[in-house]
């Protein structure tokens, strides 16, 4: 194990510092400042190599984090992100995105601060890339066999970076203009930069898999086309139905989707256009949605050069300690503060708009009011309505499902009564080779959840193919509840 008395040298948890705020809102690079190496390493040497690791129960993926945070400890960092990688296809993505429910069930976090997991392995992967240790792992055999892969979001490029290097011909398709899915189009700069997502697909390319992109499954390609070309297919193309607001002022100009807004943002760091389409500058705003992608839009906001921002959210103001209801070593409901939170905006909890009013056809501001929760379901607090310019609202109240008209609908898989693709415990669909991985199939959901959907799927798909597998399979389908 790493220092037995480790947790009680360094009884302190010590996470990155966020660059301070004004100089942060002059660009759009990662907020954090870099991590000093020798507190990196006196922070993995709390771990407590527990007789039951909890961390491993957190995490998806099952990564082996006892053992990578002692080699860390020990300065075998070759070693340890040859541990990271037997579990994890992409640590630079969660290290920097997924909320790490692997430190809410850290022992150490019964009484004490939990390690810092997270940040040792975006280290661990950072460091891999510096030092060149990231090199293509190309199959050893080629099977013959070809698998299209549709969707190439973080369950995507699991299931394709697994399925090639067992020796298949991977084919994943795109239907934006670049690889990468939400990663891509979703998640800001400040929160990843690109960079990350382009040496990886380097990697992916050098192993064989096969990018194509601006083809749009079940238009540009039909659904009886894919299946003929391919031995297999797996659908990963997400959950990208945007839950609205259909309420009296809808129609207003100026009221958007989150996904209308941040991929338009993105593009403009990425340099396909000099302004933004759609922009928040100078724009009294109002985010509708208190979750990670209303975040989103909050820093995107910020550095856009907005007026004035607040940010709406139906449910109360969580406590700001572990709630009783989510006990160790489930993950807590507690109150967050995210870098956009601390970059300014005021968040507004327990409200509902109840209708978007306007001028000349334009949006000018909405009307709401309080909810409290009366058994089990949200009433209006009488007395409470008010209203709020809004010169532009961004919708961030998360997503339904996949979409379905087009290739589910052609395809004829099945759904669930939430809209989702049904699938068995091999993430088969009912349509014959067809597989399911991610959000397509589970709902709106976690990134680790969709990189370890997309291992699981990779090796029901090979196993179809091969009729056994030496894929690692994480885990079972199961549905997540929807936010």
């Amino acid at each position: 194990m790493a220092d037995p008395k480790g947790f009680l040298k360094h009884g302190s948890r010590e996470v990155p510092v966020r660059r301070p705020v004004p100089l942060r809102l002059l660009d759009w690079k990662e907020v954090y400042e870099e991590f000093p190496k020798e507190t990196l390493r006196d922070q993995a040497s709390r771990c407590m190599d527990c007789g039951i690791p909890f961390c491993h129960n957190g995490c998806p993926l099952g990564n082996l984090i006892p053992e990578w945070n002692d080699l860390v400890y020990k300065d075998k960092w070759h070693d340890g992100i040859e541990r990271l990688h037997a579990t994890n296809n992409f640590p630079e993505f969660t290290g920097r995105l997924c909320p790490a429910p692997c430190e809410a069930s850290c022992v150490l976090g019964i009484n004490q601060d939990p390690v810092t997991i997270k940040q040792v392995e975006v280290e661990l992967i950072d460091r891999a890339f510096d030092e060149g240790w990231v090199e293509p792992v190309r199959p050893s055999r080629r099977t013959g066999k070809k698998v299209a892969v549709v969707g190439s979001g973080p369950a995507g490029l699991a299931a394709a970076q697994q399925l090639t290097r067992a020796g298949h011909s991977v084919t994943v398709f795109e239907r934006a203009d670049r690889i990468g899915g939400l990663l891509r189009y979703g998640i800001p700069e400040f929160k990843m930069e690109k960079r990350h997502i382009d040496r990886r697909l380097a990697q992916m390319e050098a192993e064989g898999t096969n990018f194509r992109t601006g083809v749009n499954v079940g238009v540009d390609i039909t659904a009886d086309e894919l299946r003929d070309q391919f031995d297999s297919v797996v659908l990963a193309g997400g959950a990208t139905e945007a839950r609205d607001l259909p309420i009296p002022g809808r129609e207003l100009v100026g009221i958007h989707q989150a996904m209308e807004f941040l991929p338009i943002a993105n593009r403009v760091q990425l340099g396909d256009m000099e302004e933004p389409t759609i922009t928040a500058k100078g724009k009294k705003v109002v985010i509708i949605g208190g979750g990670d992608t209303g975040a989103d839009c909050l820093g995107t906001s910020h550095r856009q050069g907005a007026e004035v921002v607040h940010q709406f959210e139906i449910m109360p103001r969580p406590p700001e300690t572990r709630a009783e209801q989510t006990p160790w070593p489930t993950y807590p409901l507690m109150y967050r503060v995210s870098s956009a939170h601390e970059e300014g905006g005021e968040r507004v909890f327990s409200v509902n708009t109840e209708e978007f009013v306007g001028k000349d056809g334009k949006v000018t501001g909405l009307r709401a009011h309080e909810v409290e929760m009366v058994d089990g379901k949200f009433q209006k607090v009488e007395g409470s309505e008010f209203d709020l310019e809004a010169d532009i609202v961004f919708l961030a109240m998360g997503f339904t499902g996949p979409e379905k008209p087009g290739l589910l609908t052609d395809l004829g898989v099945d759904l669930t009564d939430r809209g989702n693709v049904a699938r068995s415990d091999k993430f088969a669909t009912n349509v014959d080779g067809v597989f399911v991985a991610g959000d397509m199939g589970r709902g709106q959901s976690l990134i680790v959840w969709a990189i370890a959907e997309g291992r699981s799927a990779a090796a029901a798909v090979d196993a179809y193919l091969e009729g056994s597998s030496a894929l690692p399979a994480p885990i079972l389908p199961t549905t997540a509840p929807q936010r």
